[in-house]
């Protein structure tokens, strides 16, 4: 019942986003504005945040759980990469594509949001530990499926700045916080705070205002997309999770893992398609196809699997 409320609070927030675009209160550029905001200023304030509350619930060794079950989970999604696209005889010329969709959810944009809401700030510190790999690997698996020359010595500095970007700084700050136990002066932690409160609005109004921009019939006329996502949304995560309780008793691990696995495909994704002559426009109806199941997929999950 939490997450189907939770969800459905995200999805009339998108919705508001959705009819302000269409009311031409935002727009493609003020909405550029708005997610520079969420990325570079809200998003890290919300992860930092999260270690300048009370967190004598979170041990250590959860954390280096986290850190082993970060690492397998990734292993096995690039593992399957290769093979689900196969699986549903995508055509050669978007193989590539469909596997870094795989990878690469929307761990940050929504992901985090989703988080707070379904495990609080405590849960926020186990997500920051995933979204660190995401940073490296979306530079460098992500890239070079895309593209098999990145290691020109002219791309050598920007890939090196894309990886060190803001959201890896804030989760490998806020870990050390927690890790040495760094007091916070009490101006600092409502700074963050107040900021931080700002990466669910804003972040879900900026998604239901790009589907605005999308045709729709189109989207859900491509039925290997349709299956695609469907498998994306529906069977990792609950394959992920069953597999995750086999081994792990902290439920907030659990949970904030359901939450990394069911979130759609990022919005990086298109990104990269478009700097590296990818699909982009499969990756942008990926993009927002699975956004559109994952408000149905998430709670159903939940309610399913006793999240």
């Amino acid at each position: 019942m939490v997450a189907i409320e939770q969800m459905t609070v995200l999805f009339i927030i998108m919705l508001v986003g959705y009819i302000a675009f269409k009311k031409d209160i935002l727009t493609e550029s003020i909405n550029k504005r708005i997610s520079g905001i969420v990325l570079y200023i809200a998003n890290p304030a919300m992860i930092l945040s999260s270690v300048m509350g009370d967190n004598s619930k979170i041990k250590g060794e959860s954390l280096v759980i986290m850190v082993l079950v970060t690492i397998i989970a990734y292993a096995l999604l690039i593992g399957i990469s290769f093979i689900i696209p196969r699986m549903f005889m995508m055509s050669k010329g978007s193989l590539n594509t469909y596997s870094i969709m795989v990878v690469f959810s929307n761990i940050s944009f929504m992901g985090m949001p989703i988080v707070r809401s379904f495990v609080g700030d405590n849960g926020l510190l186990y997500a920051a530990i995933y979204v660190i790999p995401f940073n490296v690997l979306i530079y460098t698996y992500g890239v070079a499926m895309l593209r098999k020359d990145v290691t020109k010595d002219k791309e050598g500095g920007s890939l090196i700045k894309s990886i060190l970007n803001i959201g890896t700084i804030a989760s490998v700050i806020a870990i050390l916080i927690f890790v040495i136990g760094i007091p916070i002066p009490y101006v600092i932690k409502e700074s963050c705070g107040m900021l931080g409160n700002l990466t669910a609005p804003l972040s879900m109004m900026i998604i239901g205002a790009s589907f605005a921009t999308i045709n729709l019939k189109n989207m859900v006329t491509d039925i290997k997309l349709l299956l695609f996502c469907l498998f994306k949304q529906f069977i990792i995560p609950i394959v992920g999770i069953w597999l995750i309780r086999l081994f792990v008793t902290n439920d907030i691990i659990v949970n904030v893992m359901f939450v990394m696995l069911a979130t759609p495909v990022a919005s990086m994704v298109a990104m990269l398609t478009q700097e590296y002559d990818g699909d982009f426009e499969l990756a942008t109806r990926g993009v927002a196809l699975s956004t559109i199941i994952s408000v149905i997929s998430i709670p159903i999950i939940s309610a399913l699997m006793n999240i």
